[in-house]
């Protein structure tokens, strides 16, 4: 693994992180944002918006593209943090980098993205904490958000369907914000999986899940993107219990993961992890099941998932 300061579409401060499969570009001089991630012989497969690259020190909120750290629940004053500043960053013992960013207003929070990538494949890991600077108490979640690239499908996974009258007890939750219409084209409940298609001929939807089984994919042109990640039973989760979100509008999808709600004290942090992984496809995909889909992907995730952790489709 290689790494240096180089300049990205218009900032000069970035760091460039590569090894042999592929390539990330994480800014220095706003944000911090994962701003790209490709496989070395394909494009970007997270979404940027032009016309914002480049630019610092704006007065209002950019989205920009990219990977981003929010704090949960969403609220207009707390998590749209105006990020338009230089961050601090570091590097760690393990080879991996820590990225700072610190707001004052209107509460005082630190928060620090921290990632790694491993020597000899694209699996990135990632941590999300939040630290409550302030005097006060605050209930607060990290979230992490990958804006993808316009035209791809999300490939989220299910439980198993239960046998009644054995399973008596419910094992998903489905939220749903108030724009989100399920009769929408673009979205396929099925049975194994949950399929949600990006298309710039329809306008924002947004859903949440219990996701209890860690993961979620992303198939865009030649490249497959999958995001691993941890669910605690026993935790509260932001959004009347979702630790999983997905978001899509004209121009990109939002693959979304959220660590539990807690109260932080002065001083306090709360945290998650996500794993993620880019494959490159050779062949055209062809599957006429889900049954097909699964025998397809688990390779894949069995490569992106955490250490012991049960991730098979």
């Amino acid at each position: 693994m290689k790494n240096e300061i180089a300049p990205y579409s218009g900032w000069e401060k970035n760091l460039r992180i590569w090894n042999d499969h592929v390539e990330l570009f994480v800014t220095l001089d706003v944000g911090p944002r994962i701003i790209s991630y490709r496989l070395l012989d394909r494009e970007n497969i997270l979404k940027n918006y032009p016309e914002q690259l480049g630019g610092m020190g704006e007065a209002e909120w950019k989205i920009r593209g990219g990977h981003r750290l929010w704090i949960a629940p969403e609220d207009l004053q707390i998590t749209y943090h105006k990020d338009n500043s230089p961050v601090e960053y570091r590097e760690n013992p393990d080879g991996s980098f820590s990225f700072i960013s610190k707001q004052t207003e209107p509460i005082p929070i630190t928060k620090e993205l921290t990632l790694r990538l491993e020597e000899n494949s694209s699996c990135l890991t990632l941590h999300h904490l939040a630290q409550n600077g302030g005097d006060n108490p605050i209930r607060i979640a990290t979230w992490g958000l990958t804006v993808m690239e316009a035209g791809g499908l999300e490939i989220l996974p299910q439980p198993p369907l239960g046998v009644h009258p054995r399973d008596l007890l419910p094992n998903r939750v489905l939220v749903l914000w108030p724009y989100t219409d399920l009769a929408d084209p673009r979205l396929h409940l099925g049975t194994r999986f949950f399929t949600l298609r990006q298309s710039s001929e329809f306008g924002p939807m947004k859903f949440g899940i219990s996701q209890r089984c860690c993961w979620a994919a992303y198939l865009w042109a030649d490249c497959l993107f999958v995001k691993t990640f941890r669910f605690d039973e026993n935790a509260t989760y932001p959004d009347l219990g979702c630790n999983f979100e997905t978001f899509t509008n004209e121009e990109m999808l939002e693959i979304e993961t959220l660590s539990p709600l807690v109260e932080l004290s002065q001083g306090q942090s709360i945290s998650h992890s996500e794993r993620w992984g880019l494959f490159p496809l050779k062949d055209q995909l062809e599957l006429d099941s889900e049954d097909a889909l699964a025998n397809w992907i688990e390779p894949f995730i069995n490569q992106t998932g955490f250490p012991n952790q049960e991730t098979k489709p």
